[in-house]
């Protein structure tokens, strides 16, 4: 057999030597996925050795949300690992709400740069992973990671049929963050999205398998407590009264009291409606509310 010019050998060597930069058919994007609003599931694909995140209008991943720096961090690749270094940003960039300088990512890790929360998704099947959690965006409010309105009206449905067919008690605990407006005002809405996340976090260990916890809307959450009468579910409201106006809510050096205002009722076999539940509930919540805040009202 006639050999292959050196040239040509060259050429073949240098091709199986040089890997494509992704083995495989592994691919990387980022999804917004928070806050709410015309950029929710937006996917910020990851394809060169280096992207910049900031608020400039030409920049790969840009997000013109608040409280984010013209330049704020950068994502870039060493083989097929993604990092993320902060760029001296005002307000910092957080790692599952870790705040970092620079962090290797993983997938699933989520991505805090001013207002805005990334999810880091990187694998084999990435339409899967995305499909996956834009689901997961139309049931979970990825701020506080309860989950959102549109589910808890679902699994109130299912739980008012299943307390009528089994005649078991059902009630529900409605609250909101007292002077969250003034939270804002002083110290800013980053602060405001703390006190959201950090509320949701304290109150998911409390909730039972067969209960539920989700975001009502602003700063507004609903607790679904199943097998429960008026007792003790006035009982659960204290409670977390209670834990939330005596453990600070603190991020680095900033300290912000909070308290809440509860609205408690159990469910009427009478009414089967749970517009008319949740009607009972909100009165009783705006009662808490005028007769001084920081109270459970059942």
């Amino acid at each position: 057999m006639k050999p292959e010019p050196r040239e040509l050998r060259s050429t073949i060597a240098m091709k199986v030597k040089t890997p494509a930069p992704d083995a495989g058919n592994r691919q990387t994007v980022l999804v917004q996925v928070y806050p709410p609003g015309i950029n929710l599931g937006r996917r910020f694909p990851l394809t060169e050795i280096e992207h910049i995140a900031g608020r400039l209008p030409d920049l790969d991943i840009s997000l013109d949300e608040e409280a984010i720096s013209r330049r704020h961090a950068r994502l870039f690749r060493e083989g097929s690992d993604w990092s993320i270094e902060d760029l001296g940003s005002t307000n910092g960039s957080y790692v599952n709400d870790e705040r970092v300088q620079r962090r290797l990512l993983r997938d699933g890790d989520m991505i805090r740069l001013g207002t805005a929360i990334l999810k880091f998704l990187t694998g084999a099947n990435i339409e899967a992973a995305y499909h996956e959690e834009i689901y997961r965006m139309s049931i979970v409010d990825h701020l506080t990671g309860v989950h959102n309105k549109r589910y808890f009206l679902e699994f109130l449905e299912r739980e008012i049929a299943r307390a009528l067919r089994y005649q078991t008690p059902l009630s529900l605990v409605l609250f909101d963050i007292d002077h969250f407006k003034k939270i804002n005002d002083t110290h800013g809405h980053l602060a405001g999205d703390m006190v959201l996340r950090e509320l949701g976090r304290r109150l998911k260990p409390r909730i039972r398998r067969e209960d539920l916890l989700a975001r009502y809307g602003g700063e507004e959450f609903v607790c679904v407590l199943a097998n429960t009468g008026l007792g003790n579910a006035l009982l659960f409201a204290e409670n977390v009264r209670a834990m939330v106006e005596f453990e600070p809510f603190r991020e680095e050096d900033l300290d912000v009291p909070v308290t809440i205002s509860l609205g408690v009722t159990e469910f009427d076999p009478q009414e089967q409606s749970g517009e008319k539940l949740i009607a009972r509930t909100d009165a009783n919540l705006y009662t808490a509310k005028r007769g001084g805040r920081n109270r459970v009202i059942g």
